[in-house]
């Protein structure tokens, strides 16, 4: 009798000791010995259409959960409207505030330097200060790349600038644009991320910016709408391009048909840029960037239109048009990604991490052979918008839409 009470009491203390942990009181998070793979899938909501997937697991795969104990910690709050937090090469973090500043924090939270001399900003509906990124040869030349709205020609459009981090004056020196997307009238969809790929050359992502007019134009080779382009440092169109040398195209363009691309990030298993896409009514997308390759949008896409019409013709496949590796119908709304690239959490290793919107959650997916094996949502007990997430020396950071940082790290 008394071994059977000792047995119970064990189990109690290990479902206790799962459920989760406080934003503010860092506790443990791990699973009970309970199956971790082959689970259902963690979207449970029904679909906003009928529409079928092209390959089994491209949408709604098997569940997985975390076996490592890790914590979860708030080690900042309330920091104003950020779009990115980005780790630096040094080991801290750098945060853009969409109003038209950056802050660097250290690795605990703690604010650092506050950094201006950003150039004039569209502060409006989804414009402002959007990502930074460092230069490979930061260390050295102390430049940065960042993305933000830009009033242009009339109108609106996705810019980016690089300049000289002088942190003991707070500020970027010696700025100047080296990319202008196409203008628009529209303050949405933006993009925008940036990524190094090997050879030093910057992607960026650009938005068709949501109206009517605009997002066809997500089709077309003569403007930037709807692209990922790659350039150089100075903003030259990188070596190689798909569309170089080719009349009436813009020759920056890597490859074209997105809707609003808001996620990149380099896959260090196979160093290929992976990118999150946001769907309209459904239709949230992960897919694997290649050069001069069409992504479809809005001529194929698993979502509709927030009316609940269908998207054009309504079809979901087409030769010539790239399928998604993964979707997610009704939306998560993703927006920042990273990959996990350490060993603290073995199980995390080469796992992609997509900050979620309007699903209000970290999504964890496990990646074997370029395909989605298995999905986990984590920090859904935070009840606020994941906007942008980073990895830095084995943990995770996370950003939400009013400016808490969370640090996810093993226990």
């Amino acid at each position: 009798m008394q071994l059977k009470n000792i047995f119970l009491l064990a189990v109690i203390f290990t479902l206790i000791y799962s459920t989760g942990c406080a934003n503010n009181n860092p506790m443990p998070v791990a699973n009970s010995n309970a199956d971790t793979v082959g689970l259902p899938p963690v979207e449970t909501k029904p679909p906003n259409s009928n529409y079928k997937p092209a390959f089994n697991g491209q949408t709604r795969i098997a569940g997985v959960k975390t076996t490592t104990p890790y914590k979860v910690e708030k080690i900042a709050n309330k920091l104003g409207s950020p779009f990115a937090i980005v780790a630096m090469p040094d080991g801290r973090l750098m945060i853009t505030i969409k109003s038209g500043y950056m802050e660097i924090h250290d690795a605990n939270g703690k604010l650092v330097k506050k950094i201006t001399g950003i150039p004039d900003v569209v502060f409006a509906g989804q414009g402002g200060l959007l990502d930074v990124t460092f230069d490979p040869n930061f260390v050295v030349n102390k430049l940065m790349y960042w993305s933000y709205a830009e009033k242009y020609q009339g109108g609106n459009t996705t810019a980016v600038a690089k300049g000289k981090l002088n942190e003991a004056a707070g500020k970027v020196e010696n700025v100047s644009i080296i990319f202008r997307g196409t203008p628009t009238n529209s303050n949405l969809q933006y993009g925008s991320r940036l990524a190094f790929d090997k050879d030093g050359n910057l992607f960026v992502s650009v938005g068709e910016k949501f109206a009517n007019e605009s997002r066809v134009k997500a089709q077309t080779l003569d403007t930037y709408l709807g692209k990922i382009i790659r350039i150089t440092t100075d903003g030259k169109p990188a070596a190689g391009n798909p569309f170089l040398n080719k009349q009436g195209t813009m020759p920056a363009i890597f490859s074209y048909g997105h809707r609003n691309p808001e996620g990149l990030d380099i896959n260090p298993a196979t160093g290929e840029l992976w990118e999150s896409e946001f769907g309209p009514r459904g239709g949230d997308e992960i897919n694997i960037i290649r050069a001069g390759k069409n992504y479809g949008w809005p001529v194929i896409t698993y979502g509709r239109e927030y009316s609940g019409e269908q998207v054009g013709e309504g079809i979901q496949q087409k030769p010539g048009m790239e399928q998604p590796v993964y979707y997610w119908d009704p939306v998560i709304s993703p927006s920042g990604i990273c990959f996990y690239k350490g060993n603290a959490i073995p199980e995390w290793k080469n796992n992609l991490f997509v900050s979620s919107l309007s699903g209000q959650h970290l999504d964890r997916l496990v990646i074997k052979n370029n395909k989605v094996v298995g999905e986990e949502r984590l920090l859904t007990d935070i009840n606020n918008r994941i906007r942008d997430v980073t990895y830095l020396n084995n943990m995770l950071y996370a950003i939400t839409d009013d400016g808490d940082i969370y640090r996810i790290s093993k226990k």
